[in-house]
């Protein structure tokens, strides 16, 4: 398929704008959701008017997901790929953190991303063609002091991604998740300078990843040079976890 139709949660800024960015430069029509506008969503709308759309959706919103997937099935005629990129973190010690805030991390790392999959998925299986990319993180894996709600939504996307993969693989639909390491986000812009050098040295790579980067990977998993893997989580973090 030479122009696919891909919905990427929480595109307006970092990780989800570079993977954006990525999708459009191949010629894709994208589709992304976020709270706010940007100037890169913008900047967009203006360029590629027929290649690309976003909507203000609160991704915590059951019933806002299920109108956009239906908006960009009507607006494209299709949907070919999921990317679900949209997350909240959190720097709290587990005994020091509120119901609000881990309700609010699982409401949008966790229960939004089950959502959009399960209504992204009804589409893909009229289909029968598909992929589905999920970032969740080498904190689901490895752990992280102040992160254990984090860690927990991530780890459970590790764990959908190989029972939703078993569900759709016999309708030739793909699912993959990508773990990435620390990235030169905004996620990332305040960690105290004595803790990001002590990150460093355990990486072997020596440097924090770059946007592009884990955007690359997730067009390879979108494509069909990727046809034969599904129920992959895929880490991209220098060698921290090696």
């Amino acid at each position: 398929m030479n122009e696919r139709v891909v919905i990427v949660s929480g595109g307006s800024r970092g990780l989800g704008q570079g993977i954006v960015e990525a999708l459009i430069a191949r010629g894709d029509r994208v589709a992304t959701f976020s709270r706010t506008r940007t100037a890169f969503v913008d900047g967009l709308i203006e360029r590629c008017p027929e290649r690309f759309y976003w909507a203000a959706v609160d991704a915590s919103d059951g019933a806002q997901l299920k109108a956009f997937v239906t908006d960009v099935y009507r607006r494209f005629g299709g949907i070919h790929g999921l990317v679900n990129n949209a997350g909240v973190s959190a720097d709290q010690l587990i005994a020091m953190t509120t119901d609000e805030e881990i309700d609010r991390l699982l409401d949008v790392n966790l229960k939004s991303v089950l959502r959009l999959t399960r209504d992204v998925s009804r589409v893909m299986m009229r289909q029968k063609h598909g992929s589905i990319v999920t970032i969740s993180s080498i904190i689901g894996t490895r752990g992280f002091k102040g992160a254990a709600v984090y860690a927990a939504t991530k780890a459970a996307l590790d764990g959908m991604t190989r029972s939703v993969a078993r569900e759709l693989g016999p309708k030739a639909i793909r699912v993959n998740s990508i773990a990435p390491g620390f990235l030169e986000t905004d996620m990332t812009a305040g960690i105290p300078e004595a803790q990001r050098a002590q990150i460093l040295r355990r990486t072997p790579l020596g440097r924090f990843g770059g946007v592009a980067e884990v955007a690359a990977l997730v067009l390879f998993l979108l494509g069909d040079e990727a046809a034969f893997i599904t129920g992959q989580t895929i880490t991209a973090d220098g060698g921290l976890t090696c």
